[in-house]
């Protein structure tokens, strides 16, 4: 059988964060959704997405095929039901699509807002990564849940007499971690502490928390779970409620909350962003399909910010700032609440990043990781950039 998770309408409620990666590859708890499945169902996994991503993120179907929605999260429950599915049988809850058995016809084929197969309805409660505030909404019950996933018939590692814990039975600690003289209060929820990650010395933490491989927490950071920070990763400052999917450093004082950062984005020294308007009404953020700010249900949302995209120091972000894909926000004053793709400049106004100068930043970035920028990659960033051409309204 071919695992397939596929893309549905939810993926552009998900932009920018979509905008260079599927929805399945969004970093939620310790792993990804694509992660989570892979272990659960112990099938390699591959993706039914938008054209433009579809080179880097292929479709492998077979002669047997469970296609998966990307926005959903697995639990014991839903697990049961999908296992069941007899061929060209499927799931729908509220009018979302979770998942299919097919045959490869039928997976070559597929629409999720058009499949007309035999549908049962999930009587369930699902966990659905819809929209961006999701991730950060949900990520206290998904690190637990990958703690259990990631622990499982394993024993932690043990940490140092200098560092203090509270309710030590509720870390996990992976080879190669280190760190001295920090407090660690794991009596709020679950800690993970990935392999050859950091925490340096007068660091405060409370779970529930997970630090990614090779990601480094700065001397006398202040983080309030549920927080993650994605792989090769470094933070320092106050962090409250966060994700950080994994490349970028917001490694100075400034504080973050109930925020998404995508990869490879930089905060600059002093970065602050609100997360709660002054007269404590509801959040509105940026909806990119229905090109206006749309209500979020919540009290509390921060920053929003697509990949590879970097601010100057002293940046202020409103309460309920998206930031797209390849902006460099910088200058003093409270930034507008939606910053398109590839921007340049701040409250004094915007140009256009143009694409060279885009590419020779995000080259420099990644020879410091020995990398370099693929085909695929670039392919990816010319299209956002010309679908995005319609939001930078200067030009």
């Amino acid at each position: 059988m071919s695992l397939i998770l596929f893309d549905d309408p939810s993926w552009d409620n998900l932009l920018p964060l979509t905008f260079t990666r599927p929805a399945a590859d969004l970093r939620v708890g310790i792993l990804t959704v694509a992660e989570k499945w892979k272990d659960e169902l112990g099938m390699p996994v591959s993706y039914l997405t938008r054209d433009h991503l579809s080179g880097k993120y292929p479709c492998h179907s077979g002669k047997d095929n469970l296609l998966i929605n990307g926005t959903l999260l697995p639990d014991s429950q839903v697990i049961s039901a999908i296992k069941s599915l007899k061929e060209e049988n499927g799931l729908i809850k509220d009018g979302t699509l979770l998942a299919v058995r097919t045959h490869k016809e039928g997976a070559d084929s597929f629409q999720a807002d058009s499949w007309s197969g035999h549908l049962t309805l999930y009587p369930g409660e699902v966990g659905l990564v819809d929209y961006p505030w999701k991730v950060f909404s949900l990520n206290g019950t998904e690190i637990e849940a990958d703690l259990k996933r990631i622990s499982r018939g394993r024993e932690s590692g043990t940490l140092s007499e200098t560092v203090k814990v509270i309710e030590p039975e509720n870390v996990f600690v992976e080879p190669g971690f280190k760190g001295e003289h920090f407090i660690l209060n794991a009596s709020t929820g679950p800690v993970y502490l990935g392999a050859d990650s950091e925490i340096m010395e007068g660091s405060v933490i409370r779970g529930p928390f997970a630090l990614c491989e090779e990601s480094v927490v700065k001397m006398g950071a202040k983080i309030y779970g549920p927080t993650t920070i994605g792989p090769a990763s470094k933070v320092g400052g106050e962090i409250n409620n966060s994700v950080i999917q994994a490349n970028s450093n917001k490694t100075h004082e400034g504080f973050l909350g109930n925020a998404v950062i995508g990869e490879w984005c930089n905060l600059g020294a002093d970065t602050n962003n609100s997360n709660l308007k002054n007269n404590y009404s509801e959040v509105k953020i940026w909806n990119y399909p229905k090109r206006r700010f749309q209500k979020t249900g919540l009290q509390f949302c921060g920053l929003i910010m697509g990949d590879h995209s970097k601010c100057g120091i002293n940046t202020m972000f409103n309460t309920g700032t998206v930031v797209g894909v390849s902006a460099n926000i910088f200058g003093p004053g409270f930034q507008r609440n939606f910053i398109p793709s590839f921007s340049w400049g701040g409250a004094g106004g915007f140009t256009t990043y143009r694409m060279d100068k885009v590419l020779e930043t995000i080259s420099l970035v990644l020879v410091r990781r020995e990398l370099q920028l693929s085909e695929e990659d670039l392919k990816i960033l010319q299209y956002i950039y010309d679908q995005t051409e319609e939001f930078r309204k200067w030009n």
